[in-house]
């Protein structure tokens, strides 16, 4: 019987790939770029960080949890995701793209920053360590499985808002595609 955890990137993996994705598009980001492209990159990054925080608080902290309470840097990843949360609702709610915007998503990027400089050099090596290769393809088919259900009602705005925002990137039309096929994927899977 085929088994989606065989194929499934491991799930410390999978979220270095979204920590890529999140920087490369407050990469994007300039205060010089017209409001047009700067609304699309927030609301790329806001929708990323959004799943992202989801599907580490309902996936992998409550596995880590499990092998040490203890562990700093799980005890202060949820309010880190919370304090992220605050900003995004602010960039949300504000409408203009100034220098206003342009403070509070800087703020946003100096939080994540320092949030993976913690997952990557501590938390994700710790669970390689400790998970071993099934494991942790296992909960990265989880995650890919609570992936899908989260983004598939955002799949339109997600695929839109990156290629506007990475307009005149080749990063654009990866990203087009990756939407693409993630929301064919999940409305082929409702139907079958």
């Amino acid at each position: 019987m085929f088994k989606l955890s065989k194929l499934s990137p491991s799930i410390t993996d999978m979220i270095r790939l979204d920590h890529t994705h999140v920087m490369l598009s407050f990469h994007q980001y300039t205060a010089d770029a017209k409001p047009r492209v700067k609304k699309a990159l927030t609301e790329t990054i806001c929708t990323a960080l959004e799943i992202h925080a989801a599907l580490e608080e309902e996936c992998f902290y409550p596995v880590m949890r499990e092998l040490d309470s203890a562990d700093s840097v799980i005890q202060k990843s949820v309010p880190e995701h919370n304090e992220m949360r605050q900003l995004i609702a602010a960039l949300r709610a504000d409408k203009t793209t100034g220098a206003e915007h342009d403070r509070v998503l800087l703020e946003l990027m100096q939080k994540v920053i320092h949030h993976v400089a913690d997952e990557e050099t501590v938390l994700l090596p710790r669970a390689e360590r400790l998970l071993d290769k099934d494991r942790l393809s296992e909960l990265g088919a989880q995650m890919t499985r609570r992936r899908l259900q989260l983004a598939a009602p955002k799949a339109g705005t997600l695929v839109a808002s990156s290629v506007i925002g990475f307009s005149g990137s080749t990063t654009a039309l990866v990203l087009a595609a990756a939407g693409g096929l993630l929301a064919g994927r999940y409305l082929s899977s409702r139907t079958s």
